[in-house]
Protein backbone atom coordinates (compact mmCIF):
# COMPACT_ATOMS: atom_id res chain seq x y z
CA UNK A 1 0.00 0.00 0.00
CA UNK A 2 2.95 2.27 0.94
CA UNK A 3 4.52 1.66 -2.42
CA UNK A 4 1.03 2.17 -4.20
CA UNK A 5 0.90 5.78 -2.36
CA UNK A 6 4.40 6.73 -3.20
CA UNK A 7 3.84 5.45 -7.31
CA UNK A 8 0.44 8.23 -6.83
CA UNK A 9 2.11 11.09 -5.26
CA UNK A 10 4.78 10.69 -8.46
CA UNK A 11 2.29 10.82 -10.94
CA UNK A 12 0.85 13.67 -9.19
CA UNK A 13 3.86 15.55 -9.56
CA UNK A 14 4.39 14.21 -13.17
CA UNK A 15 0.95 15.76 -13.83
CA UNK A 16 1.22 18.63 -12.37
CA UNK A 17 4.46 19.53 -14.07
CA UNK A 18 3.34 18.59 -17.97
CA UNK A 19 1.18 21.96 -19.38
CA UNK A 20 -2.52 21.40 -19.40
CA UNK A 21 -4.40 21.85 -22.68
CA UNK A 22 -0.86 22.29 -24.43
CA UNK A 23 -2.11 23.05 -27.74
CA UNK A 24 -1.19 21.53 -31.43
CA UNK A 25 1.23 23.92 -33.22
CA UNK A 26 1.49 24.77 -36.49
CA UNK A 27 4.92 26.97 -37.16
CA UNK A 28 4.35 29.57 -34.30
CA UNK A 29 0.46 28.77 -34.77
CA UNK A 30 -1.56 27.47 -31.89
CA UNK A 31 -4.18 25.64 -33.97
CA UNK A 32 -7.67 24.54 -32.94
CA UNK A 33 -10.64 22.55 -34.04
CA UNK A 34 -10.31 18.43 -34.68
CA UNK A 35 -7.71 17.02 -36.76
CA UNK A 36 -7.95 15.16 -39.65
CA UNK A 37 -11.85 16.58 -40.10
CA UNK A 38 -11.64 18.21 -43.48
CA UNK A 39 -10.84 15.73 -46.17
CA UNK A 40 -8.95 17.03 -49.45
CA UNK A 41 -6.04 15.24 -51.50
CA UNK A 42 -3.12 18.13 -51.49
CA UNK A 43 -1.05 18.80 -54.15
CA UNK A 44 1.71 17.64 -53.07
CA UNK A 45 1.53 14.62 -50.37
CA UNK A 46 1.47 15.17 -46.67
CA UNK A 47 1.90 19.42 -47.10
CA UNK A 48 -0.62 21.51 -47.90
CA UNK A 49 1.15 24.11 -50.44
CA UNK A 50 -0.19 28.08 -50.40
CA UNK A 51 1.34 30.20 -52.73
CA UNK A 52 1.88 33.70 -52.22
CA UNK A 53 3.28 36.83 -53.42
CA UNK A 54 6.05 38.20 -50.54
CA UNK A 55 6.27 40.81 -48.81
CA UNK A 56 3.17 40.54 -46.62
CA UNK A 57 4.40 41.51 -43.35
CA UNK A 58 1.21 41.44 -40.62
CA UNK A 59 -0.02 38.41 -43.39
CA UNK A 60 3.05 36.52 -43.85
CA UNK A 61 6.04 37.72 -40.86
CA UNK A 62 9.11 36.82 -42.90
CA UNK A 63 10.91 37.80 -46.35
CA UNK A 64 11.48 34.42 -47.46
CA UNK A 65 8.84 31.72 -47.57
CA UNK A 66 11.40 29.78 -45.19
CA UNK A 67 11.38 32.38 -42.61
CA UNK A 68 7.60 32.62 -42.07
CA UNK A 69 5.96 31.32 -39.05
CA UNK A 70 3.11 33.29 -38.47
CA UNK A 71 0.86 36.11 -39.39
CA UNK A 72 -2.85 36.16 -40.27
CA UNK A 73 -3.02 34.16 -43.48
CA UNK A 74 0.11 31.64 -42.39
CA UNK A 75 -2.17 31.03 -39.26
CA UNK A 76 -4.94 31.08 -41.59
CA UNK A 77 -3.61 28.39 -44.12
CA UNK A 78 -2.17 26.29 -40.91
CA UNK A 79 -5.44 26.51 -39.30
CA UNK A 80 -6.35 24.61 -42.58
CA UNK A 81 -3.47 22.61 -42.94
CA UNK A 82 -4.37 20.96 -39.55
CA UNK A 83 -7.86 20.45 -39.77
CA UNK A 84 -6.88 18.90 -43.19
CA UNK A 85 -4.60 16.30 -40.76
CA UNK A 86 -1.10 17.68 -42.20
CA UNK A 87 1.75 18.91 -40.45
CA UNK A 88 3.26 21.15 -42.42
CA UNK A 89 2.81 24.22 -44.59
CA UNK A 90 4.63 24.73 -47.57
CA UNK A 91 4.76 28.44 -48.27
CA UNK A 92 5.84 29.16 -51.88
CA UNK A 93 6.56 32.93 -53.40
CA UNK A 94 5.07 33.59 -56.68
CA UNK A 95 4.98 36.58 -59.10
CA UNK A 96 2.21 38.38 -58.29
CA UNK A 97 0.57 39.01 -62.85
CA UNK A 98 1.72 34.85 -62.78
CA UNK A 99 -0.54 34.14 -59.66
CA UNK A 100 -3.89 36.32 -60.68
CA UNK A 101 -3.40 35.48 -64.44
CA UNK A 102 -3.67 31.73 -63.09
CA UNK A 103 -0.18 30.55 -64.49
CA UNK A 104 1.45 29.21 -61.63
CA UNK A 105 0.92 25.08 -60.85
CA UNK A 106 1.17 22.22 -58.20
CA UNK A 107 -0.51 23.93 -55.62
CA UNK A 108 -3.79 23.90 -52.67
CA UNK A 109 -4.31 27.46 -52.75
CA UNK A 110 -2.78 31.22 -52.58
CA UNK A 111 -3.39 33.16 -49.73
CA UNK A 112 -2.11 36.69 -50.48
CA UNK A 113 -4.81 39.63 -49.85
CA UNK A 114 -6.60 39.30 -53.26
CA UNK A 115 -9.50 40.39 -53.95
CA UNK A 116 -12.37 38.55 -55.51
CA UNK A 117 -13.32 40.16 -58.99
CA UNK A 118 -15.04 38.37 -61.78
CA UNK A 119 -12.33 39.21 -64.21
CA UNK A 120 -9.94 37.38 -61.80
CA UNK A 121 -12.96 34.58 -62.04
CA UNK A 122 -12.12 33.84 -65.82
CA UNK A 123 -8.96 31.62 -65.58
CA UNK A 124 -9.07 31.37 -61.47
CA UNK A 125 -11.32 29.74 -58.58
CA UNK A 126 -12.60 31.76 -55.28
CA UNK A 127 -13.19 30.54 -51.70
CA UNK A 128 -15.78 32.24 -49.49
CA UNK A 129 -14.93 35.81 -48.90
CA UNK A 130 -12.85 35.77 -45.10
CA UNK A 131 -11.86 39.57 -45.30
CA UNK A 132 -13.08 42.59 -46.13
CA UNK A 133 -10.56 45.60 -47.69
CA UNK A 134 -10.98 48.96 -49.19
CA UNK A 135 -8.25 50.97 -51.08
CA UNK A 136 -6.26 52.73 -48.63
CA UNK A 137 -3.94 56.00 -49.28
CA UNK A 138 -0.33 55.92 -47.49
CA UNK A 139 1.68 59.07 -47.41
CA UNK A 140 4.71 60.15 -45.60
CA UNK A 141 3.59 61.30 -41.85
CA UNK A 142 2.60 64.90 -41.45
CA UNK A 143 1.61 65.44 -45.39
CA UNK A 144 -1.57 67.56 -46.23
CA UNK A 145 -3.54 65.35 -48.10
CA UNK A 146 -7.77 65.14 -48.54
CA UNK A 147 -10.04 64.22 -51.12
CA UNK A 148 -10.55 67.43 -52.88
CA UNK A 149 -6.09 67.10 -53.21
CA UNK A 150 -5.56 63.69 -54.51
CA UNK A 151 -6.56 63.66 -58.67
CA UNK A 152 -3.51 66.62 -58.66
CA UNK A 153 -0.87 64.14 -56.79
CA UNK A 154 1.85 61.52 -57.81
CA UNK A 155 0.41 58.55 -56.98
CA UNK A 156 1.86 55.12 -57.17
CA UNK A 157 -0.24 51.33 -57.80
CA UNK A 158 1.14 48.20 -57.89
CA UNK A 159 0.52 46.55 -61.43
CA UNK A 160 -2.55 44.05 -62.04
CA UNK A 161 -3.85 45.35 -58.48
CA UNK A 162 -7.94 46.56 -58.66
CA UNK A 163 -6.23 48.85 -56.91
CA UNK A 164 -4.57 50.15 -60.02
CA UNK A 165 -7.73 49.36 -61.59
CA UNK A 166 -9.79 52.19 -59.08
CA UNK A 167 -6.81 55.17 -59.80
CA UNK A 168 -6.87 54.36 -63.51
CA UNK A 169 -11.40 54.24 -64.26
CA UNK A 170 -12.55 55.74 -61.18
CA UNK A 171 -10.48 58.41 -59.65
CA UNK A 172 -8.79 59.39 -62.90
CA UNK A 173 -5.98 61.88 -61.70
CA UNK A 174 -4.69 64.49 -63.92
CA UNK A 175 -1.39 62.81 -64.31
CA UNK A 176 -1.31 58.85 -64.71
CA UNK A 177 -0.29 56.67 -61.91
CA UNK A 178 2.99 54.93 -61.72
CA UNK A 179 2.41 51.86 -61.86
CA UNK A 180 5.02 49.30 -60.02
CA UNK A 181 5.73 45.95 -60.22
CA UNK A 182 5.41 44.72 -56.39
CA UNK A 183 4.52 47.03 -53.14
CA UNK A 184 8.52 47.15 -52.06
CA UNK A 185 9.05 49.05 -54.65
CA UNK A 186 5.93 51.44 -54.81
CA UNK A 187 6.87 52.06 -51.02
CA UNK A 188 10.77 52.66 -51.49
CA UNK A 189 9.53 55.40 -54.11
CA UNK A 190 7.30 56.69 -51.55
CA UNK A 191 9.97 57.44 -49.18
CA UNK A 192 12.12 58.74 -51.77
CA UNK A 193 9.83 61.44 -52.82
CA UNK A 194 9.26 59.82 -56.43
CA UNK A 195 5.24 59.84 -55.71
CA UNK A 196 3.04 61.70 -53.24
CA UNK A 197 0.69 59.12 -52.58
CA UNK A 198 0.85 55.41 -52.69
CA UNK A 199 -2.56 53.23 -52.85
CA UNK A 200 -2.94 49.73 -52.65
CA UNK A 201 -5.60 47.78 -50.10
CA UNK A 202 -6.23 49.25 -47.08
CA UNK A 203 -4.94 46.61 -45.13
CA UNK A 204 -1.74 46.57 -46.48
CA UNK A 205 -1.21 49.96 -46.11
CA UNK A 206 -2.24 49.97 -42.61
CA UNK A 207 0.46 47.24 -42.15
CA UNK A 208 3.06 49.22 -43.78
CA UNK A 209 2.58 51.99 -41.59
CA UNK A 210 2.68 50.28 -39.02
CA UNK A 211 6.64 48.67 -39.92
CA UNK A 212 7.62 51.71 -41.20
CA UNK A 213 8.64 53.48 -37.57
CA UNK A 214 6.51 56.53 -37.84
CA UNK A 215 7.43 57.22 -41.33
CA UNK A 216 4.12 56.65 -43.07
CA UNK A 217 0.63 57.15 -42.30
CA UNK A 218 -2.62 56.14 -43.79
CA UNK A 219 -4.16 59.54 -44.34
CA UNK A 220 -7.78 57.87 -45.90
CA UNK A 221 -9.40 55.60 -48.29
CA UNK A 222 -11.89 54.97 -50.85
CA UNK A 223 -14.94 52.74 -50.46
CA UNK A 224 -14.88 49.68 -52.80
CA UNK A 225 -16.78 46.47 -50.96
CA UNK A 226 -13.69 44.40 -51.77
CA UNK A 227 -13.61 40.93 -49.94
CA UNK A 228 -10.12 39.27 -49.76
CA UNK A 229 -11.09 35.00 -51.35
CA UNK A 230 -8.31 32.10 -51.17
CA UNK A 231 -7.83 31.26 -54.57
CA UNK A 232 -7.97 27.88 -55.95
CA UNK A 233 -6.17 26.13 -59.52
CA UNK A 234 -9.54 26.19 -61.46
CA UNK A 235 -11.52 23.20 -61.06
CA UNK A 236 -9.66 22.59 -57.95
CA UNK A 237 -11.17 18.96 -56.82
CA UNK A 238 -10.77 20.50 -53.25
CA UNK A 239 -12.74 23.72 -53.46
CA UNK A 240 -15.99 22.74 -51.23
CA UNK A 241 -13.81 21.14 -48.80
CA UNK A 242 -11.57 23.69 -48.46
CA UNK A 243 -14.33 26.37 -48.77
CA UNK A 244 -16.12 24.50 -45.51
CA UNK A 245 -13.35 25.22 -43.68
CA UNK A 246 -13.21 28.77 -44.22
CA UNK A 247 -16.71 29.10 -43.45
CA UNK A 248 -16.42 27.21 -40.30
CA UNK A 249 -13.42 29.19 -39.28
CA UNK A 250 -15.37 32.42 -39.65
CA UNK A 251 -18.14 30.82 -37.52
CA UNK A 252 -15.97 30.04 -34.85
CA UNK A 253 -14.60 33.31 -34.98
CA UNK A 254 -10.80 31.53 -35.82
CA UNK A 255 -10.49 34.22 -38.06
CA UNK A 256 -11.34 37.39 -36.23
CA UNK A 257 -9.15 36.21 -33.83
CA UNK A 258 -6.26 35.95 -35.98
CA UNK A 259 -6.94 39.63 -37.53
CA UNK A 260 -7.19 41.16 -34.04
CA UNK A 261 -3.61 39.20 -33.30
CA UNK A 262 -1.75 40.32 -36.42
CA UNK A 263 -3.55 42.61 -38.23
CA UNK A 264 -1.95 46.44 -36.82
CA UNK A 265 -4.40 49.54 -37.26
CA UNK A 266 -8.32 49.52 -37.66
CA UNK A 267 -9.42 49.91 -40.86
CA UNK A 268 -13.04 51.50 -39.93
CA UNK A 269 -11.09 54.16 -38.39
CA UNK A 270 -9.55 55.59 -41.40
CA UNK A 271 -11.54 58.89 -42.84
CA UNK A 272 -13.26 58.03 -46.33
CA UNK A 273 -12.73 60.20 -49.46
CA UNK A 274 -15.14 60.16 -52.64
CA UNK A 275 -13.35 59.84 -55.91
Amino acid sequence: MKKMLMMLAVAAVVAAAAPAGAADMVGNCAVTGAKGSVALTPAVAGQLTVEVNLPAPGFWNGDTPEAIKDGFEYCLAAEIAHRAGLDKVAVVNVAWDALVAGQTKNFDFALSQISITDERKKVVDFSTPYFASDIGILAKKGMAVDSGKMKSLRIGVQQATTGADFVDQQLKPSTPAKVFPDTPSMFTALQAGQIDVAMTDTAIVLQQAAASGGLFEVVGQYTTGESYGALYPKGSANEAALNKAIETLIADRTIKALSTKYLDGDPSAIPKFKP
